[in-house]
């Protein structure tokens, strides 16, 4: 029996072996920070340096606060309730008359005043009772693709998007529950003068979305001037079609 002997020498990383040939080491290298030997500082923390760098952040963000509360404050709010439940309410017909097959639009007026003028922008907006948006299965059921303007996500919807994805076989572009939750409540806004005279209020509909949600989160598709045909063979698209006509 003849046993062989090898000689080895280690050479940046690598360990050479007598008749030619090298193994790769798998010893990290003699470095600072491979081996651990960086140069590390580690605070001892007293009450003589904790107590005045508390005090000291607690004053700087004392003004920050009281300048939050002002501006919170300074913030001026009315609700007017218009869900009709009420035999009172101008809007109680409505809500008895609603149906979801219906298509016949019911129009109802609730005047109100202001004790205190509105400066600066004023904003309208609605809100839903009973209407859990922040739900995980209800967030998710999106496809951030087609949001995104991709062509090719307009017929190929994401299976989050399911039981919306698509509807008698055809996609729905956009897809998801998000998307298809849909509320058509219409508001103007109107000044009665002492005369009696009233006189519409003009509301903008445009410049109230963030640059970021109009030209990124929430394009069309490009390279295709003409939405039509983008969404062509799509069910949302052919619905729309048909509500035109």
């Amino acid at each position: 029996m003849m046993a062989s002997s090898y000689n080895a020498k280690e050479e940046d990383g690598h360990v050479a072996v007598s008749g030619g040939g090298t193994i790769k080491n798998k010893k990290p290298e003699n470095t600072a920070f491979k081996q651990q030997r960086l140069p590390a500082w580690q605070p001892i923390l007293t009450a003589g340096t904790v107590l005045p760098a508390f005090f000291v952040i607690g004053l700087i963000f004392i003004p920050i606060g009281i300048g939050l509360y002002v501006t919170s404050n300074n913030i001026k709010e009315f609700e007017i309730d218009y869900t009709g439940t009420d035999m009172s309410s101008p809007c109680f017909d409505c809500s008895q008359n609603f149906s979801w097959n219906s298509t016949r639009p019911c129009t109802c007026a609730l005047p109100f005043s202001l004790e205190q003028p509105f400066e600066s922008n004023v904003f309208m907006y609605y809100g839903l009772s009973n209407f859990y948006q922040n739900h995980r299965r209800y967030v998710k059921s999106r496809d951030d693709s087609q949001l995104n303007g991709d062509p090719t996500s307009l017929m190929n919807p994401s299976k989050e998007c399911e039981p919306y994805a698509r509807n008698e076989k055809m996609p729905i572009a956009p897809c998801g529950a998000i998307a298809n939750s849909m509320f058509n409540d219409t508001l103007e806004l109107y000044y009665i003068d002492p005369n009696g005279t009233r006189i519409q209020i003009p509301l903008m509909k445009k410049g109230i979305a963030w640059w970021t949600d109009k030209h990124v989160k929430f394009r069309n598709p490009g390279g295709n001037p003409n939405l039509t045909s983008a969404f062509q063979g799509n069910n949302q698209a052919d619905q729309l079609a048909q509500a035109c006509l």
